[in-house]
């Protein structure tokens, strides 16, 4: 069978591969950081120890409508690892809890009897996210303008009124996608709230991996996905006609898959898009003792989104989507914002310890998925036949998710396929 490599060892490169692998080819995966995952992976927190704890870079979920995603988790044999949640918890300032599950009624009604009893929006505001969420399944397939306006233009157009667009529409959406609604394209909001909420009762279950996201796609888990080969630590230097040059040595192969950042593309001499990035800062606290006994929760009205309880009530990772504002802020003053908010929803936090924190800004998370940037977007196929790209900022159908970046990494492989003369399809379709 022919042989491929792919450059970049992040959920996208990783996806192609596993495809690839699967239906015979030889595989080689060049990948410059001495473990896996990209920008959706785990480090220990402390090097120098002996059994360092390892942390994920930010907490990064799914939901249940991730087909492509959680294929490849049963790919590499780790989709029982993902622990499924029917409960989405939403807090306000001073504790007061209001919980979204799914009823009795069938898709798109499943919520109707818990969204009632929502106490976070008043009457008004549930008559006008009914009217919106309406809307959405009435224009999704008619509208034309919709990659070229943002979420907050087509939410104003549709009345919604102020708690509703920033306590529901915004607490969804900017966490789904991670950029705020102001420049979000309205394309991707549709997206989400069709596929995640409304097409299927239990599209919007939310996966979090019950393992450190590096311990998905450890060197074991490849064993049984075909012949695939990891280089770690194989910075790839350099892509021309006759090959790639890694770590100084030239290597080539019958097609090649770039899977790296966009930002990346230019230094190696291949044409890059002009994307804007949205960072994200994920915020770990450990306590000497618990101080929450949900295993989740979004969090209103703060700078703070979303919160999950990683071990006992006592080590909480808090994560903030688009987090322009805090990109300036030193470490100590996001610590010192995170425990004074963290202490409005969760009283404990006032009594407890705080025996270490730690602060990682992903600066270049993902791509902006602003207003006309769908265009913009590249296919698998390049100017070369035997090159393609994969990445969650190509054209994959999804904003830049880990499902999108997935899907991007088996229309790649697709593709390779195609060329190589043995067509295959790896590729799930959406659930609608």
């Amino acid at each position: 069978m022919p042989s491929v490599i792919v450059i970049g060892g992040g959920l996208a490169g990783l996806s192609a591969a596993a495809a690839l692998g699967a239906a015979g080819f030889r595989v080689t995966v060049f990948e410059a950081r001495p473990f896996l995952g990209g920008r959706a992976t785990s480090f220990p927190l402390s090097p120098s120890d002996e059994t360092p704890e390892l942390i994920d870079n930010c907490q990064h979920v799914l939901l249940r409508c991730c087909v492509n995603l959680l294929d490849f988790y049963r790919r590499l044999g780790v989709r029982d690892r993902i622990r499924f949640y029917r409960e989405f918890y939403f807090i306000e300032p001073g504790g007061r809890l209001s919980t979204l599950r799914r009823g009795r009624l069938p898709a798109p009604l499943h919520f109707t009897e818990s969204f009632a009893r929502m106490r976070f929006l008043s009457t008004g505001d549930k008559l006008a996210i009914a009217r919106g969420l309406m809307a959405l399944r009435r224009e999704r397939n008619r509208r034309k303008d919709l990659d070229r306006i943002s979420m907050l233009d087509w939410l104003l157009e549709k009345r919604q009124t102020p708690r509703a667009i920033e306590r529901f529409w915004r607490q969804v959406l900017v966490s789904a996608i991670n950029e705020d609604l102001d420049r979000m394209a309205a394309r991707h909001g549709f997206q989400v709230f069709w596929l995640g909420f409304l097409a299927s009762s239990d599209g919007y279950e939310m996966g979090v991996p019950a393992i450190p996201l590096g311990e998905l796609y450890r060197a074991e888990q490849w064993r049984g996905v075909g012949d695939v080969s990891l280089r770690l630590r194989t910075p790839v230097e350099q892509i021309d006609e006759a090959g790639i040059v890694a770590a100084g040595e030239r290597h080539t192969a019958d097609a090649y898959i770039c899977a790296l950042p966009f930002e990346r593309l230019a230094p190696l001499g291949l044409p890059a898009p002009a994307f804007e990035h949205s960072p994200i800062t994920g915020i770990h606290l450990w306590f000497d003792r618990p101080v929450t006994g949900l295993p989740h929760a979004t969090l209103l009205d703060r700078t703070l989104q979303w919160m999950f309880n990683k071990s006992e009530g006592r080590y909480l990772q808090l994560v903030v989507s688009a987090s322009r504002e805090l990109s300036a802020r030193s470490r100590g003053e996001i610590i010192a914002l995170a425990l004074a908010e963290l202490a409005e929803f969760f009283p404990l936090v006032r009594q407890a310890k705080l025996e270490k924190a730690h602060v990682i800004k992903e600066m270049r998370a993902t791509f902006s998925a602003a207003p006309g940037a769908e265009e913009l977007r590249p296919p698998a196929a390049t100017g070369r036949p035997d090159l393609f790209l994969a990445g969650d900022w190509t054209r994959s159908g999804w904003p830049g998710t880990m499902e999108g970046a997935v899907r991007s990494g088996y229309l790649a492989a697709e593709a390779v396929a195609r060329a190589n003369g043995c067509p295959a399809s790896f590729l799930l379709p959406d659930i609608a």
